[in-house]
């Protein structure tokens, strides 16, 4: 995808990183300077009986401006983004670690074609999309079939993400990173794990 540097054309970005890096606070701020309309996109499910989740997601809605359009959209996140047809709408999709857990349940084929319409729906829609994602593969092999399928799951859809967005940020360390500019990108693989062929 080459670079764009006005903000009239359509940009997917991608901000990962790992808990309490900032990443949020830092798609947020590339939101606001799309000068677009943003709609905050939350992924997560809300349980009322959760009172340290509820305090999390009031910190997250206090940073936001008022004017910013919020939905929640735990499971319909391609259709979401594929129904935003005007370019001067900013997508801001935070987390796409919770929307993978969301949708863990879901057999491995099923899993692919969700993957895969969810890859599909950025070439049709004509915002600006934003995401926040967690880097979950850092840190040991978890112990539990689920855990091991929720960081493969994450992992593999933020690699194909990245591929397609730009910039690709890390937060870390209180420091961002364009990784776009430091990087270079690993040859480009289906959803499969299978390469595509010239």
């Amino acid at each position: 995808m080459t670079k764009h540097t006005t903000t009239s054309l359509k940009q997917v970005i991608l901000v990962t990183g790992a808990s309490r890096s900032g990443k949020s606070e830092w798609a947020e701020i590339l939101a606001m300077q799309t000068g677009k309309l943003v709609t905050y996109i939350a992924t997560a499910q809300v349980d009322k009986n959760d009172t340290e989740w509820l305090s999390r997601i009031e910190k997250h809605q206090q940073r936001r401006p008022s004017s910013w359009k919020t939905l929640l959209v735990p499971v319909e996140l391609a259709e979401t983004i594929r129904g935003y047809s005007e370019s001067n709408c900013c997508l801001l999709v935070d987390s796409l670690g919770t929307w993978v857990a969301n949708l863990l349940e879901q057999e491995d084929e099923i899993w692919e074609k969700t993957l895969q319409d969810f890859l599909e729906s950025l070439g049709q829609t004509k915002a600006t999309v934003v995401f926040v994602a967690e880097e979950v593969g850092w840190g040991v092999v978890p112990a539990y079939p689920m855990g091991r399928l929720f960081r493969d799951r994450l992992g593999t859809l933020v690699r194909h993400l990245g591929m397609m967005a730009n910039p690709v940020y890390l937060v870390t360390g209180g420091h961002i990173l364009n990784l776009s500019a430091l990087g270079q990108p690993l040859p480009i693989a289906n959803p499969s794990n299978k390469a595509i062929s010239n």
